[in-house]
């Protein structure tokens, strides 16, 4: 009898103990849940206000790194750009191209070229043809990078392979509109002359030369012609490039038509 009442007691306790800590572990449950839902309230009302906080701008770039709101909006702003980069199929920006070391590319300046004369040899300075003295080397698509120009003249800073490139534009006038004098003077030949000038040397040394003929236009509308030329030449510091027209007269002087350049390649 006593040992039945004694088993009962055991039962009872257990059964209690089992009990009490499924109410501990239920209790703990609630109140940990109720906790975490707080902090995801709050961090969802901190990043809400990060978002909004006008004072994020203000601060140095040291604060930045180190302030979490800051981390926080770049990594959201990284996300959208991404998105919506990927959504859209919105191309990403080439890089930029970087100039050579050495190098220059000028354009053509309206009444640059020298006035027009009936020398069709080589003239007293020792240099066929008419020439251009005159280039835009800043503005626009022209540039210089450690080169100089110098009255129509490239100067070289330092020894090595250039490429030379150079393109002239001819605008001809028609038949109509010029007499027969002056159509058997200037011809219907268009050359276009590349020359180096050495410290060392009088006369200038020609390094290129493009040549084509055409027709004088017969109706009311002028002929439009491009000589265009390129080619590597080795240099020297203090050489110099210009270029030389045969029919100075005729040429129309479009920036984006008309232009001289070099650039060293080794």
């Amino acid at each position: 009898m006593v040992m039945s009442i004694s088993v009962q007691s055991l039962g009872l306790i257990l059964l209690a103990a089992v009990l009490l800590q499924t109410i501990a572990v239920a209790v703990s449950f609630m109140y940990f849940n109720k906790v975490l839902n707080t902090m995801q309230e709050s961090f969802s009302r901190s990043s809400m206000s990060c978002l909004v906080n006008p004072n994020l701008n203000f601060l140095d770039a040291a604060d930045k790194k180190s302030d979490p709101c800051w981390q926080v909006t770049q990594q959201l702003h990284y996300y959208l750009k991404k998105k919506i980069v990927e959504r859209f199929q919105i191309p990403t920006p080439e890089r930029r191209v970087s100039l050579p070391k050495v190098g220059a590319h000028v354009t053509g300046v309206v009444s640059s070229a020298e006035p027009p004369n009936s020398e069709s040899l080589r003239s007293s300075k020792g240099y066929l043809g008419e020439r251009i003295r005159e280039w835009e080397g800043q503005r626009g698509l022209s540039f210089l990078q450690n080169i100089e120009l110098r009255g129509g003249e490239l100067l070289v800073p330092r020894a090595g392979l250039y490429y030379i490139y150079a393109q002239t534009y001819f605008k001809l006038p028609s038949m109509g509109e010029m007499d027969g004098e002056t159509r058997e003077e200037q011809g219907a030949q268009l050359v276009q002359y590349i020359y180096k000038k050495m410290s060392s040397y009088t006369a200038p040394i020609l390094l290129m030369k493009s040549i084509r003929s055409v027709c004088w236009p017969r109706g009311q509308e002028p002929g439009l012609f491009s000589l265009h030329q390129a080619g590597t030449a080795f240099l020297q510091p203090a050489d110099r490039l210009f270029i030389t027209v045969s029919n100075a007269s005729v040429i129309e002087m479009d920036g984006r038509a008309n232009y001289f350049g070099a650039f060293l390649v080794s």
